[in-house]
């Protein structure tokens, strides 16, 4: 039997961003499932059940916070290892994404993909 994809959930709202990341992470052998809010990617979470997640913070609808809050509630969905993606890296966002569970944090313009995919597999594997 091959050998299942592991599945990234991307929760963004930037269409660039997406198309770069998708592009990507489908190279590099991951499936991609895409919400472009808080409120899509929760219930896309729920029905995936990815193996990570990548994570905006500002977006329609419910921002990362609030989606990582839901997260939290949920014993199967905290589980999942969350990577943010934002415009914003203030200490203050750091320590409460860090206690809603996040295990890395990515600058939007500051990275290039690639980063992107070692961040990845560094919490999942490939």
């Amino acid at each position: 039997m091959p050998k299942k994809n592991k599945k990234i959930a991307l929760i963004e709202d930037e269409e660039v961003l997406i198309g770069l990341l998708q592009r990507k992470l489908i190279k590099e052998g991951y499936d991609v499932f895409l919400a472009r809010d808080g409120e899509e990617g929760l219930k896309m979470l729920r029905e995936e059940k990815p193996d990570l997640v990548l994570l905006d913070i500002v977006m329609p609808k419910m921002g990362g916070f609030e989606v990582m809050e839901e997260m939290q509630k949920d014993e199967e969905l905290k589980k999942i290892p969350i990577v943010i993606i934002s415009n914003s890296g203030q200490p203050v966002e750091l320590d409460r994404a860090k206690q809603l569970g996040v295990k890395d944090w990515l600058i939007k313009t500051e990275f290039d993909p690639q980063e992107v995919i070692n961040k990845v597999i560094k919490q999942i594997g490939k």
